[in-house]
């Protein structure tokens, strides 16, 4: 699949999808708390979507998943799907991650979450993971390459003492919610596609407390952690603009 690059009139409808998925994001965030379901927390995203953005949840039905976010709690690495049985606790770490169609076109984003006070080293996974997207981010330019988002990201990673998860990926995004490139969270600099003025495509770094390695749970959507240490993500959707990038789902307070 070639990689797309897209119109300023279609980045404009991008960002506005951008604006919804991460606004969701932001509503959520006062019910993230003690006692309260996965599920409850998945039943507010929806009805957010669809009764007043007015938008459609991707997730819904996407290969058969059959919820409206991931919620990726503690040991959970990505895709964990929302149930009234998981019941978060003081001192969970949880992901949720929502893409939103508007008028055709995705915006894809996720974040952590304190329920209640984590213990140290979990708040310091969640920060070095967002420091890590945030120096992937910031090495996008046209002429740079995929190997230089990867490289920053491992190497900050690796350097706090944890891991980058290798099975999963960011990736191209547009009316087709996941399309080329691939985008690894780990490389070298110099490496891979280079990028030009238009692109659109998701950083997501996983990365996990202890080993890299993964495992996927029988439901055949949720991904763990092979040695159960915690796991930590965030995503934003960007853009290759003419000296640098635009983050098309910018949260409405900064992380």
């Amino acid at each position: 699949m070639p990689v797309t690059i897209k119109t300023p009139e279609q980045i404009e409808k991008m960002r506005i999808a951008g604006r919804l998925a991460a606004e969701v994001l932001e509503m959520i965030a006062p019910h993230v708390k003690p006692g309260v379901t996965t599920e409850e927390l998945d039943r507010l995203c929806h009805d957010h979507i669809v009764g007043v953005q007015k938008a459609i949840p991707a997730n819904v039905g996407y290969k058969g998943f059959p919820k409206t976010v991931c919620t990726s709690v503690n040991h959970v690495i990505c895709h964990g799907i929302p149930s009234p049985g998981k019941v978060l606790k003081d001192g969970d770490i949880v992901n949720i991650d929502v893409t939103v169609i508007k008028d055709g076109w995705h915006g894809d984003t996720s974040r952590m979450y304190y329920v209640g006070k984590p213990d140290v080293r979990a708040q310091r996974l969640c920060t070095v993971s967002y420091e890590a997207m945030m120096l992937g981010i910031e090495q996008v330019r046209p002429g740079a390459t995929l190997g230089d988002i990867g490289h920053a990201i491992q190497k900050h990673v690796e350097a706090a003492g944890f891991s980058v998860v290798r099975e999963y990926c960011g990736h191209g995004i547009g009316q087709i919610y996941h399309e080329d490139p691939q985008v690894l969270h780990y490389g070298h600099r110099g490496q891979g596609l280079r990028l030009e003025k238009g692109m659109t495509f998701t950083v997501e770094p996983m990365v996990n407390a202890g080993r890299p390695q993964t495992r996927l749970l029988p439901d055949g959507w949720t991904v763990v952690t092979r040695d159960h240490s915690l796991s930590a993500q965030w995503e934003h959707t960007i853009t290759v603009t003419d000296d640098g990038f635009e983050i098309l789902t910018p949260w409405p307070k900064a992380a």
